[in-house]
């Protein structure tokens, strides 16, 4: 059983064909990094989409939930990624139609001691974080249910993008415990406290023009027949962040998430030493250069 157990799924096309479809629909020079039958699927995009990196959850037996194989392959593709100054967009998805992330794999978790749990939920929060922690923005692509660990994820993104019906929810109290993987943090910081707290304390699910209407994911879409229109559109947001310099685009997101910690004073001094590190950039060199010849700047993250 997964957290999205309970809860009324949206029907979904069969995965074969719902496969095929996805297949279709996907941008070309697209190359993939792994397996079709990995828990996780990395996919490199080329041409006009160069920069683009997916990391794509493939567990469509247990509804994406996150149990410790996932959990490690996950955190292998993230070190990778941190370093990799080709990638400059991230998008987390399912590679499964109609679906996100249902959580922690409570049939996994079931089974393990009471001596067990605790280091695995320390694992889970640190995978979280390390999305968080990516230099790069990060974009969740929520097709389906997104609930529990799934959603705290979500909320380590830079921004959400989902689907109208797919389903967001903080829904461990219902299970007499509550989020801990960062929800109880990052929910607040992104809603605000009062709603956070509703959210939590009713274990209530939002579906995406509900979501959107609250801060919670930034743009919602309606779903396709192949329920994956939170895929394309997060694609065509990172598209809009990729011709950017990489550079300014990274210590534009240091600056963001170390002030939104700090009084405005502190938040003004990081600012001030995140513009200090592109000045002596090549790229800025480039962004000048082009804006005089009236060209696009092609810009290599130096």
């Amino acid at each position: 059983r997964t957290m999205a157990s309970s809860l009324t799924r949206a029907p979904l096309i069969a995965a074969a064909s719902g496969r095929a479809l996805l297949r279709r629909q996907r941008p070309l020079g697209i190359r993939s990094m792994s397996s079709n039958t990995d828990e996780l699927i990395v996919r490199r995009h080329s041409g006009e989409s160069e920069g683009i990196v997916e990391l794509s959850i493939n567990r469509p037996k247990a509804r994406n939930a996150l149990g410790k194989n996932l959990v490690g392959m996950m955190e292998s593709a993230i070190s990778e990624i941190k370093f990799d100054k080709t990638a400059r967009a991230v998008i987390i998805r399912s590679e499964n139609p109609g679906m996100f992330c249902a959580g922690a794999d409570l049939k996994e978790r079931s089974q393990m001691s009471p001596e067990e749990v605790g280091p695995f939920v320390a694992k889970l929060r640190g995978l979280v974080s390390s999305i968080a922690d990516l230099p790069m923005p990060v974009i969740a692509a929520i097709d389906g249910a997104a609930l529990g660990g799934g959603l705290e994820m979500a909320l380590a993104c830079d921004m959400r993008v989902a689907s109208d019906s797919a389903k967001m929810g903080l829904v461990e109290t219902k299970l007499a415990i509550i989020p801990g993987a960062g929800g109880t943090q990052r929910l607040p910081r992104i809603v605000g406290p009062a709603k956070a707290k509703e959210l939590m304390y009713t274990a209530k699910v939002l579906e995406g023009k509900e979501a959107v209407s609250i801060g919670l994911v930034n743009r919602s879409v309606p779903q396709n027949e192949a329920g994956d229109s939170a895929v394309i559109e997060a694609i065509s947001l990172a598209k809009e962040i990729i011709p950017n310099g990489p550079v300014g685009v990274k210590m534009a997101k240091a600056a963001i998430d170390k002030g939104l910690e700090v009084p405005l004073e502190s938040g003004l001094a990081f600012e001030q030493a995140c513009y200090a590190q592109v000045i002596p950039t090549e790229d800025r060199l480039e962004g000048l250069a082009a804006f005089r010849e009236k060209r696009k700047p092609v810009y290599k993250g130096e």
